[in-house]
């Protein structure tokens, strides 16, 4: 592909021809920190305001720091090695992360941290037992420079603005998780009553709740013995799996399908948008979801039950978010068998007990709650989107094919 005048290609790609290919190490000397017990690692307070810094970012706080300014910071060691920070003042940085502690070239800290994650240094890391961003390792890492500081911290300023729109939008997110948790914790317990209801919540049992009226309302999928390598089809009627059963999330990546005609078969395992899946196995067991509505029909698997629920007295999302409810769960896992990996079926499941109000309080609690998801849903596309313009940025900054001065 023919290149834009002014721009050469290089061992790290097309940049301008101003910019310089360095490796890390003729840019900075990376030595490892110094350990710190972990007797004295403390919480945040006024006293102890220095960030500790380890393997995996900050693991607490102490008195003294170890270095009074802003430092570029890298995990060496675990997981997470290769993860880049920048602190913000005084800090610690221990012996299971590097920083530079000698600057070879004129460079600006900030741009030299983005420069650093674009280039990915987790999947540099050994692959030993323990995971390791050896000294060696990232000295040999070549990056893209500009020649001038002033174009560096261009950049970075941008990149920084990119990152305290994706801050402030975290932030907000957790607020309103903190929010919806509140809210759900006072209205599923009765504890908060809204206004205009007063009669007493009655206990029920999870099998009654079941729409009376379908013949398989409230039951297994005990299929899997039933299905032969070829029943299973590129199309046609998806099964649901234990891994599309998420902590109250249906998780579409699992997709295997078989043939309309062996759903027929099947018509006891078969599941409709709207319909509660829960979980017989796992951690949370009996986590549920809602099935969406992609599909005219789905299949079950074998270690999902199926709850239609009776709508003429029960709203199914005021059901489905009491039964992620941490109450709930505490019942389901007392009733559960298996001491590492827990375990309920659907006689356990169907005798367990739920205090709920009548449809109309059910139904004004529901809409409640589902103004809340709806909050968080739109703002979790907000956040997923401004990540992915500001990784578009990085690409088209740190590589110059987007110039700021």
């Amino acid at each position: 592909m023919e290149m834009k005048p002014g721009y050469k290609r290089t061992e790290v790609g097309v940049i301008p021809e101003d910019w310089e290919v360095l490796r890390v190490g003729d840019i900075a000397s990376f030595k490892s920190g110094v350990g710190i017990h972990v007797a004295k690692l403390l919480p945040e307070s006024s006293d102890a305001s220095a960030p500790v810094y380890g393997g995996n970012g900050i693991a607490g706080y102490t008195t003294r720091p170890l270095v009074q300014n802003p430092m570029l910071v890298i995990g060496r060691v675990g997981q997470r090695c290769g993860e880049v920070y920048l602190t913000k003042g005084p800090s610690w940085i221990t012996d299971n992360a590097l920083y530079p502690r000698t600057l070879h070239r004129a460079v600006h800290l900030p741009f030299l941290a983005s420069a650093l994650i674009a280039t990915g240094l987790n999947d540099l890391k050994n692959r030993n037992d323990l995971p390791l961003l050896t000294q060696s390792i990232l000295h040999a890492v070549q990056i893209g420079i500009p020649a001038t500081k002033a174009e560096q911290e261009a950049i970075a300023e941008v990149l920084s603005d990119a990152d305290a729109l994706i801050e402030s939008l975290e932030q907000l997110l957790a607020k309103k998780r903190q929010i919806k948790q509140g809210a759900t914790q006072e209205l599923l317990t009765g504890k908060k009553r809204l206004q205009g209801f007063t009669i007493e919540w009655e206990p029920s049992s999870l099998g009654t709740i079941a729409d009376p009226n379908q013949r398989w309302s409230f039951t297994g999928g005990p299929f899997g013995s039933n299905l032969k390598s070829s029943d299973y089809t590129e199309a046609g009627v998806r099964i649901i799996q234990l891994q599309n059963i998420g902590d109250g999330v249906f998780k579409e990546s699992y997709e295997i399908y078989t043939s309309p005609q062996k759903a027929d078969e099947l018509l006891s395992c078969n599941i409709y948008p709207g319909d509660i899946i829960l979980s017989k196995m796992g951690d949370p067991v009996a986590r549920a979801c809602i099935i969406p509505p992609q599909e005219k029909r789905y299949l079950m698997c074998s270690d999902g039950i199926r709850l239609a629920v009776d709508e003429k007295r029960f709203n199914t999302y005021f059901i489905y978010t009491l039964i992620n409810g941490q109450e709930f769960r505490t019942r389901a896992a007392n009733a559960g068998t298996g001491s590492t990996r827990k375990r309920i079926g659907l006689t356990e499941l169907r005798g367990l007990e739920l205090r709920c109000p009548l449809l109309p309080e059910q139904t004004a609690i529901a809409a409640i709650l589902g103004d809340l998801d709806a909050e968080i849903a739109a703002l979790e596309a907000k956040l997923a989107k401004a990540r992915s313009i500001k990784q578009g940025m990085m690409q088209e900054l740190l590589t110059g094919s987007i110039r700021l001065v």
